[in-house]
């Protein structure tokens, strides 16, 4: 009989997981909570970026200090509240926040960053119809020469962890001449070659047309409230009455930042926690050709087409918060401050689908992706900012662990059970 597999969450990680195992000829049933790509997924900036992969905890977090990590116009912001579980979080985080430490992250993403377009690139030849865009230009841009210098040492080091990576410095001027919307404020940037990205609603909703047109199920308005183990493979409970009596052969995790609730049980120990981040869209004059990133401020921005015409998505923040939280509109206001000198003819104050969207985030800045302790039990999460870039080859190789039994080799060190 055709083995039954269930994936928790519809977004960019489970749906590419669904798609995969569908690869490997396995029946699946998704179910979402809400709709397909209702959470960080969404509001993404959409990059497929592998020269900026790489691990969140790193040596420049240490240097925002106390005082900046209070503050809500800081683009990493952690409230101030009696938390136990945050505080067990960021002293993990604060501890692998070392140059051995990224190091050691580093060499277990590029060879990951190695492969994710090319996963991309099977999704499309298997019939997703949106397809990624290049990235022409990608550029990364600063006030002064001596603010890219952070961005340059950190991409040295990601070739010297095995990832190959082409970029070029510019100055102001020449920045200005590849991107005109950029202001006399920027003194200094880098062109980044062979990036990509997308608008991910758009893609998300052809991925999931692919699956469904493939015989996969979407059940949609289902909590997953619990998994549980039998002798006959592992079973679904929702709070809503969704009427899925039977076993799976297996269970596969990929609701996000919430993932860890239910993993907890299985063995994973690892804290998922949710990292949030803020977008919005916005029109004007004339809107940035590619991607234009501003490191500095951590604001990230991308062109889109939507039915509405052009716009450009501005996001940015690492708000370490609980992730139900409501959208907390002074985010929004210090990406705001943050881009206007940067930009120009970018309308700001006509901002749209003003959104805030969590992250799942690890301490040691490493997904987990595997088996858990329970036989037919797996997770897929924890990617911090890179769920979207990583999904499709997360999908890919957990797809090939579920169906084979075998591991490969690329998900070794993202073990759940580490």
């Amino acid at each position: 009989m055709t083995k039954r597999v269930a994936i928790v969450g519809a977004g960019m990680v489970g749906l590419s997981t669904a798609w995969f195992l569908q690869e490997h000829g396995l029946h699946v049933t998704v179910y979402e909570r809400r709709h397909v790509a209702a959470g960080s997924s969404w509001g993404n900036a959409g990059w497929l970026t592998p020269a900026l992969t790489a691990p969140l905890p790193e040596p420049a977090v240490l240097t925002y200090g106390i005082r900046a990590v209070l503050s809500p116009s800081s683009p990493v912001y952690v409230p101030l509240r009696p938390d136990v579980r945050m505080l067990r979080f960021l002293a993990g985080f604060a501890r692998r926040s070392t140059a051995r430490q990224w190091g050691v992250g580093m060499r277990a993403y590029a060879p990951m960053n190695n492969q994710a377009l090319a996963a991309f690139d099977e999704l499309g030849d298997g019939g997703v119809v949106s397809r990624t865009r290049a990235a022409d230009p990608f550029l990364a841009c600063f006030r002064t020469p001596e603010e890219r210098a952070p961005l340059l040492d950190e991409l040295e080091h990601i070739r010297t962890a095995g990832q190959d990576v082409k970029y070029v410095v510019l100055t102001g001027e020449e920045a200005r001449a590849l991107e005109p919307t950029l202001s006399q404020a920027i003194g200094g940037a880098m062109r980044l070659h062979d990036q990509r990205y997308i608008n991910p609603p758009a893609f998300l909703a052809a991925l999931a047309d692919s699956f469904v047109s493939r015989g996969g199920r979407i059940i949609t308005a289902a909590t997953v409230t619990a998994v549980r183990e039998s002798t006959d493979g592992a079973h679904v409970t929702t709070r809503e009455a969704v009427e899925e009596n039977h076993a799976y052969h297996g269970v596969v995790l990929a609701n996000g930042a919430w993932a860890g609730t239910l993993a907890r049980q299985f063995g994973v120990r690892t804290l998922v926690q949710a990292g949030r981040g803020y977008s919005f869209s916005v029109t004007g004059d004339q809107l940035p050709q590619g991607p234009v990133y501003f490191p500095t401020q951590r604001v990230a921005c991308t062109p889109l087409t939507t039915p509405d015409g052009p716009r450009l998505r501005v996001a940015g923040m690492m708000e370490f918060r609980d992730p139900d939280a409501a959208l907390d509109p002074r985010r929004i206001d210090a990406i705001v401050n943050a881009t206007r000198p940067l930009l120009n003819g970018i309308d700001l104050a006509d901002r749209r689908d003003e959104w805030v969207g969590s992250r799942p985030c690890t301490a040691d800045g490493l997904p987990l992706i595997g088996a858990t302790s329970a036989a037919h039990v797996y997770i897929a999460g924890g990617h911090g900012m890179w769920g979207i870039a990583l999904g499709p080859l997360t999908g890919k190789l957990l797809a090939h662990r579920i169906a084979t039994g075998t591991t490969p080799p690329e998900l070794v060190p993202f073990d759940p059970l580490r």
